[in-house]
């Protein structure tokens, strides 16, 4: 009986161990989903700034061409914050999930050691002791 109640847990936990890799992977995914959103954010803001430098009206040399290019840098940091936040949310998330995953490799470690023991003790013949 009491195999199976070992099997039971380690069961349980193979299923836990399953769950948090799922979400350890999505977490992932969307790190990479961050990682591009800032890829592209710059482009777009390398864009921007070309486009600024060579527009006519308030292209470089004209008076407001440092204003706009302030608010445009303003904006731009402010995007990359944001997303540097989230960023940031995934990799506590991230470590949250592996520091969860060890504790239950850690907890299926000992419960597997249990049946082992709990295995030799219902197998023993003539009183032995499996010695």
């Amino acid at each position: 009986m009491a195999i199976s109640n070992f099997q039971e847990k380690l069961l349980f936990y193979t299923q836990q161990k399953s769950r948090i890799s799922m979400q350890l992977s999505d977490v992932q995914m969307r790190q990479l989903s961050a990682s591009k959103t800032i890829q592209t954010k710059q482009q777009e803001f390398n864009a921007k700034l070309s486009a600024l430098y060579y527009d006519e009206e308030y292209g470089y040399g004209t008076d407001e061409y440092s204003e706009m290019l302030l608010q445009l840098q303003s904006e731009h940091e402010f995007e990359l914050a944001s997303i540097n936040s989230w960023e940031s949310q995934l990799d506590i998330e991230k470590e949250n999930l592996e520091t969860q995953l060890n504790e239950i490799q850690s907890y299926e470690s000992t419960w597997q050691k249990l049946l082992s023991a709990a295995i030799k003790t219902d197998f023993v013949y003539g009183g032995i002791g499996g010695k």
